[in-house]
C-alpha cells in the first residue's frame, strides 16, 4: 500500500503497514498529572519513548500535555511557538520557541502521532448545516457541526485543511458512516491539580493556568478585544462557569443583522453546540458582559479579534471548565 509523506513522518506508517508499532505502558507524567495509557509488546526502555522528529509530532505532544498550539496542522507558526515558549519555561529551558535539540529532548513523543477515527452512525445522525440567520438558530434544539469534516477537525483538534491533506481519497461532501479518517492521536487531559490563577497576557494572546505553587497546568491561544478601550486590565474574578450554555441574542449588540433591520426587538435564545456563538463553554467575569469561552470558529482564534471577550478553541474551552472554579484570579496583563 502506498503510504503519504505526512503519515511516514508522524510514526503510524508500521500500523497502517500491518506491522507492529510497540509502546509499552503505563507511561505516567508526573509533573503534569496526566496519566496516558497504551498497551504494547516489549519494548525495551528505549524504545518506550524518544524526541520528537516532525513539527506534527511536537504539536501533537504538546496538546497532550495541556500546551495547546491551536489547530494542529504540522505547520511551524507563532501559536505553536508560543506553545513551545511554555513548555520550554516549564522544563526550564531558555524560551526560544524554536524545537531545538534540548527541547526535542525534553518534548518526548509517547505515542504514534496519528491515528484513525471511525465515523459512527449516531455521528452522521447529528450534522446540520447552521443557518444563517439568528431568528433560524433560534428555532433549532442544538447548534450541532454542520458537517463531517468540522466535527472531525475540531474532536481532534486540527485545522480542517491538514485532515483535507492527511486524508486526501475521502469525499467530504458525502462522509457515510463507517468511512476511517486519519487523524491527530489527541484526547481529553487530567489535570493534576484546579488552576490557583489565570494569566491573559494581551500582547501575546495567551491564556495561562497556574496551580497554586505557581506551575504552569495550561498554555491556551486567546483572541481579545479588536478596541484597545475594550480590553480590560488588571485582576478579575471567575463568576460563573456554564459547559455547553445557550446565547441570547439581543438585536440592539448587533444592527447589522437582518433581524435588527426588520425591526426585531425581542430577544431570541440561542440554543447549545459547538456552532453557538459562545462555543462549548462560558466562563463569566465579574465585569459586567465579558467572559472567557469558545467559539464555533477555531481557526480564527488569536488571528481575530472579538468585541471584547476571550475567545478560546472550543476543545481549549472545555480542558479550562475543568481546571477553573468560581471566584478564581483571572490577572490581564498588558
Amino acid at each position: 500500500m502506498s503510504v503519504s509523506p505526512l503519515i511516514l513522518a508522524s510514526g503510524l506508517a508500521p500500523l497502517l503497514c500491518g506491522i507492529q508499532y510497540a509502546w509499552s505502558v503505563p507511561i505516567a507524567f508526573a509533573r503534569l498529572g496526566i496519566l496516558i495509557v497504551f498497551f504494547a509488546g516489549a519494548a525495551s526502555a528505549q524504545e518506550r519513548t524518544r524526541p520528537v522528529e516532525s513539527m506534527l509530532e511536537a504539536q501533537v505532544e504538546l496538546h497532550r500535555r495541556g500546551f495547546s498550539c491551536g489547530s494542529i496542522d504540522g505547520v511551524a507558526g507563532p501559536q505553536t511557538a508560543a506553545a513551545l515558549r511554555t513548555f520550554q519555561r516549564f522544563a526550564l529551558l531558555s524560551e526560544t520557541g524554536i524545537l531545538d535539540p534540548d527541547t526535542r529532548a525534553q518534548l518526548q513523543l509517547t505515542a504514534p502521532a496519528l491515528t484513525t477515527h471511525l465515523v459512527s452512525e449516531d455521528e452522521v445522525a447529528t450534522l446540520q448545516p447552521v443557518p444563517p440567520t439568528w431568528l433560524e438558530k433560534s428555532q433549532l434544539i442544538a447548534l450541532t457541526h454542520a458537517n463531517a469534516l468540522e466535527l472531525i477537525a475540531e474532536r481532534y483538534r486540527a485545522s480542517p485543511r491538514f485532515v483535507r491533506r492527511l486524508n486526501p481519497d475521502v469525499n467530504w461532501d458525502t462522509v457515510p458512516a463507517g468511512t476511517r479518517i486519519t487523524v491527530p492521536a489527541v484526547a481529553g487531559i487530567t489535570f493534576p491539580a484546579k488552576a490557583a490563577l489565570l494569566t491573559i497576557r494581551l500582547d501575546a494572546r495567551t491564556l495561562e493556568a497556574t496551580d497554586a505553587d505557581g506551575r504552569i497546568l495550561a498554555h491556551f491561544p486567546v483572541s481579545i478585544a479588536r478596541k484597545v478601550e475594550k480590553r480590560p486590565r488588571g485582576e478579575l474574578r471567575i463568576t460563573v462557569v456554564i459547559p455547553e450554555p445557550n446565547y441570547t441574542f439581543d438585536p440592539k449588540m448587533y444592527p447589522e443583522s437582518p433581524e435588527a433591520k426588520e425591526s426585531l426587538t425581542r430577544k431570541l435564545i440561542v440554543p447549545p453546540g459547538p456552532n453557538n456563538p459562545v462555543g462549548l463553554a462560558w466562563i463569566g467575569l465579574d465585569l459586567p458582559g465579558y467572559g472567557i469561552h469558545g467559539t464555533p470558529e477555531p481557526e480564527k482564534v488569536g488571528r481575530t479579534e472579538s468585541h471584547g471577550c476571550f475567545r478560546l478553541a472550543n476543545w481549549d474551552a472545555v480542558a479550562l471548565v475543568g481546571l477553573v472554579a468560581a471566584d478564581l484570579p483571572v490577572v490581564v496583563e498588558p
